[in-house]
């Protein structure tokens, strides 16, 4: 997390001056939304590194407008228009953020993400814990945060039309697959190296 490249939001409220035209009176859902955006940042993405910029609209209203942003409050992540002209959503920002990061920021390390439900998933666990690897559980359907990350992470692999299931599996931050491909690997002899998280049953590097 400490070479992580920082996701950049940016909220543009009724705020500000343009000429002779100053803004008197706050935007009531400027301020929810600048709540909201503080809120999810401190609970639904903790951990997530996150740039956040507060900017008056009437003062720069050139610059969100060319982004297709026009009504305040207006929430840009990395440049692209969320939400305006209303409160925000909390989980449309909090996509939004995980696929930013996701996009920004490769993984690291071993991880599983499944659902409690799935035969594959417990299987898929079986495997590592049997291998003695140590591994990230993330529940797609209890953390929302897992499964953006999941999608945000399998679909620019595995294309955007193709359906996703669980489990889906990074050993040393390179992508196997599902519990079949695990399996692949870990039915062959291996010996556990837990060093530094590292595996031997992880893909082999590109040269």
């Amino acid at each position: 997390m400490l070479d992580a490249k920082p996701v950049e939001v940016t909220l543009y409220r009724w705020a500000g001056a343009w000429g002779p035209f100053k803004v008197k009176i706050p935007c009531g859902e400027c301020s929810l939304t600048a709540d909201v955006i503080q809120d999810t940042l401190d609970t639904e993405l903790g951990g997530i590194l996150v740039k956040l910029e507060l900017r008056d609209w009437l003062s720069e209203w050139w610059k969100p407008l060319v982004k297709g942003g026009w009504h305040a409050p207006i929430v840009m992540v990395e440049g692209r228009v969320i939400s305006q002209g209303a409160a925000l959503n909390r989980g449309v920002l909090t996509q939004a953020v995980i696929e930013a990061f996701a996009h920004k920021n490769a993984p690291t390390g071993n991880h599983l993400f499944g659902k409690g439900t799935c035969p594959h998933c417990a299987r898929a666990k079986h495997y590592l814990d049997n291998a003695n690897i140590e591994y990230n559980y993330h529940d797609v359907i209890k953390n929302p945060k897992d499964l953006y990350e999941m999608l945000a992470r399998v679909k620019p692999i595995v294309g955007p039309k193709t359906p996703i299931t669980v489990p889906q599996i990074w050993l040393d931050g390179r992508y196997v697959g599902g519990a079949d491909e695990l399996g692949k690997r870990v039915h062959q002899t291996v010996e556990p190296n837990t060093d530094r998280g590292r595996c031997s049953i992880s893909p082999e590097k590109q040269s």
